[in-house]
């Protein structure tokens, strides 16, 4: 199993490369069934990402351009009256697939942005009163631009809390950007790339994610990092209980990838930060700075049982 998972993770590392780390998180974030958001400034390769991740897993893929005059129904679709049958008929929108881009997502609106809210959390969609459910998996990446640039409105709180993680790419070093240079074009290697894992495997490595063993000392160190959030100035009410969900289940996940079977206190170390800053940081007014600091500061205050 571990084998398999490593040839995922290395081939991923040769499309966006020197960013390893990085990587394996959004491959957690998958197997955690979870959804990622990408913040970071254009060229990094934040849609690069999300284009291989569907290829190497052959996931039915689509992908929504965020802008200022997007609405809800075009993404997820809309009933239109049909004369034939005189009646209305519903055509779903790009939200219908196993992996959407929501490409730039804090370019729209928030009206355009709580579309994806119900599908997130529920994995279903609900349209004129009636419910229609979504594939299996539903993995959202969205990627939005630094709130600092013109033309962009900040998620709200509801929407960051539906994302498992956050992370940013940023730039890659000499020596990865230098090889990038002297290489084949991304896109042309993304358009050879053969999937490698089939949805059976897929649901089955999730399946395994959500039942790898996690002790009573990890769970309670989680509710340590849970509680010290709760009384620190600066992060208002706290992390919440769906984001100890979340860091169990990315835990695992990252445990699951380095071939473990059971969660140690440094999986869960590895990605509190990406798991927990951002729902620091939209309590706390600054979402990239104020968040992370307050998790390192939890992290190091809170000693492993």
């Amino acid at each position: 199993m571990s084998t398999g998972i490593n040839d995922v993770l290395e081939r991923l590392d040769t499309i966006l490369l020197g960013k390893e780390r990085e990587v394996r998180l959004a491959f957690c974030c998958l197997l955690a069934r979870g959804h990622l958001l990408i913040e970071d400034i254009p060229g990094v390769g934040k849609t690069t990402l999300a284009h291989a991740l569907a290829k190497i897993f052959g996931l039915d893929f689509r992908r929504v351009q965020f802008t200022s005059d997007l609405l809800p129904a075009d993404v997820v679709g809309n009933a239109i009256f049909d004369t034939a049958s005189r009646q209305f008929v519903f055509h779903p929108g790009p939200i219908f697939s196993q992996m959407l881009l929501a490409d730039e997502v804090n370019r729209a609106t928030p009206k355009a942005q709580s579309a994806l809210l119900e599908a997130m959390e529920e994995g279903q969609v609900t349209v004129d009163g009636v419910t229609h459910l979504l594939p299996v998996p539903f993995f959202v990446i969205a990627t939005q631009n630094p709130q600092r640039q013109i033309g962009t409105y900040p998620l709200p709180e509801s929407q960051l809390d539906r994302f498992l993680m956050r992370l940013e790419l940023g730039f890659p070093g000499r020596r990865a950007e230098k090889e990038m240079l002297a290489g084949q074009d991304r896109r042309d290697l993304i358009r050879d790339l053969q999937p490698m894992v089939s949805l059976e495997m897929l649901l089955g490595w999730q399946k395994e994610v959500k039942a790898l063993h996690i002790s009573d000392t990890v769970r309670e160190y989680i509710l340590d990092l849970l509680e010290k959030s709760r009384q620190l100035d600066g992060a208002g009410t706290g992390l919440s209980p769906r984001a100890g969900l979340a860091l169990q289940r990315c835990s695992q996940a990252w445990a699951f990838t380095s071939g473990r079977e059971m969660v140690v206190p440094e999986d869960v170390q590895a990605v509190a930060p990406n798991v927990i800053a951002h729902r620091l940081g939209l309590v706390s007014g600054g979402l990239e700075e104020s968040g992370l600091s307050l998790t390192e500061k939890i992290i190091r205050t809170v000693p492993v049982r």
